[in-house]
């Protein structure tokens, strides 16, 4: 009987295949905006994780002033010294590397080309805090570090940017009045977290840029690489501690330093953009609603249309169960339809706009699932009343009814 019924459900959706397309329209525009708005949200949620990862691997980042966002600054605070990196590492347990960092923008020029670049200087073990590596030539030596060597590593941006296609190592590079050689040409990052170019970058020693390009010996940031199995809480406990007994601070005093940890920044902004994944998703999950209300109102067409073909089946035997049952199958066969259809655009939109948007395309069974059983649930919830109404139909009214 139940495939009895579906078949008499398919033939009446076929004689009416413009009118059953236009019905289920809102069932395919809501499925398909939901799908494409998760799944675009979690493959930006990706692509933030990724971003800040590449700064680098349990990274802490700690930078003279009492807060770190809008309007903050130094303050006055004293800023930090190489030595201090070096503390850091011999007294801390569970640290992998520690760098300290200056840094600058300026316009960099090389064979008649010039491009603005950030110039930072550091030691090797900035290559190890930032995820870093070298992929042409070499890092820098003991030397060259020890004697502040005009010497640079180049990130990819630049390498194209000021050589082309030609090959940068063992070239010359001019920074500000500073001729420098290329030793080393760093591997390609890509895109930053805040949507930076993060191979747009110079890396001197650290005695180079203080002498020869900032004329200050000014430590901007300490870059702290915590083992993976240390306890950041514990290891930044230990790191405020040091500094502030470095820093001479009484114990009434406030710290004059921040610490960022890299970890808790990736965890809060992959938050944000799972709320608003959420918040997409359920707006776009209204018009699964209107498609509802579009197949109700069409099938209580329908019923009126089919009241003679209808007292015909109830006056010849048919039970009101089946009535029922024929009409609620209509219903839920027209929502699947456009569940299917509707997955089947989401998914060709979210790999078109992934690549548009430069995120990774991520699919999620669970919400495709999701979807396809809520467009069902719709057919059910909203084909009831017209299967209930044609299911009541008195056989003798029907029979009548013009």
């Amino acid at each position: 009987m139940l495939f009895n019924t579906l078949l008499l459900a398919l033939r009446s959706i076929r004689r009416n295949l413009m009118r059953s397309f236009l019905t289920i329209l809102g069932i395919v525009i809501g499925v398909s905006a939901v799908i494409t708005m998760v799944t675009l949200g979690n493959g930006a949620t990706l692509a933030v994780q990724n971003q800040i990862a590449g700064l680098g691997t349990n990274l802490l980042q700690v930078r003279p002033g009492q807060r770190m966002g809008p309007g903050a600054g130094s303050g006055g605070a004293p800023s930090f010294k190489d030595v201090d990196a070096d503390a850091i590492a011999q007294q801390i347990g569970g640290i992998l590397a520690v760098a300290p960092e200056g840094r600058t923008n300026t316009t960099v020029v090389a064979g008649g080309r010039n491009w603005t670049s950030s110039v930072i200087g550091s030691t090797n073990a900035w290559l190890q805090t930032g995820n870093w590596s070298v992929r042409l030539g070499r890092e820098f030596s003991a030397d060259e570090l020890r004697a502040g060597a005009a010497v640079c590593l180049i990130g990819e941006t630049i390498r194209r940017e000021l050589f082309g296609s030609g090959d940068a190592v063992g070239g010359q590079l001019r920074v500000k009045q500073m001729s420098c050689e290329i030793v080393g040409v760093l591997a390609a990052k890509g895109q930053g977290a805040f949507g930076n170019d993060q191979d747009e970058v110079v890396l001197l020693p650290l005695k180079t840029l203080q002498r020869r390009v900032t004329g200050s010996t000014r430590v901007q940031t300490l870059l702290v690489s915590m083992q993976d199995d240390s306890d950041p809480e514990r290891v930044k406990a230990s790191l405020t501690q040091l500094l502030r007994e470095r820093r001479k601070l009484a114990a009434a005093d406030e710290n004059n330093f921040n610490i960022l940890d890299t970890q808790q920044l990736a965890e809060t902004m992959s938050g944000t953009t799972k709320v608003m994944t959420m918040l997409l998703g359920a707006v776009a999950a209204v018009s699964l609603l209107v498609g509802g209300i579009g197949i109700m109102n069409i099938m209580l067409v329908s019923v009126t249309e089919r009241t003679r073909e209808i007292g015909l089946r109830l006056a010849i035997g048919a039970l009101e169960r089946e009535v029922l049952l024929q009409f609620l199958i209509e219903a839920v066969v027209l929502a699947c339809l456009g569940g299917i259809i509707g997955i089947v655009l989401a998914t060709c939109a979210s790999v078109l706009l992934a690549g548009m948007m430069d995120v990774p395309y991520v699919f999620n069974l669970g919400v495709n699932v999701l979807s396809f059983v809520f467009s069902a649930g719709i057919g059910v919830i909203f084909g009831y009343f017209p299967a209930r109404r044609a299911a009541r139909l008195d056989p003798i009214d029907a029979l009548r009814h013009e």
